[in-house]
């Protein structure tokens, strides 16, 4: 999944209009996040690629593009 992919599938699960730039800013800089919307992605990653996530790296994540990174690392 690239990281275009990636932003995609988080404005489309999530309904938050985000871009590649905003992945890299903290979750308190994204309009509209909440932790739920975590939940939300975390579950759509794991629909989309077929494989577990870490639920503990997730949580450690301070941003989308740190998200992205667990996803990857694991790919």
């Amino acid at each position: 999944m690239t990281i275009d992919q990636f932003v995609d599938l988080v404005g489309d699960e999530t309904g938050l209009p985000v871009t590649v730039d905003d992945a890299a800013l903290g979750f308190d800089q994204l309009p509209g996040w909440d932790s739920l919307q975590l939940l939300v992605l975390l579950t759509a990653l794991e629909r989309e690629t077929g494989r577990r996530i870490s639920l503990p790296q997730v949580l450690e994540s301070g941003s989308l593009a740190d998200i992205y990174h667990v996803l990857t690392a694991g790919a």
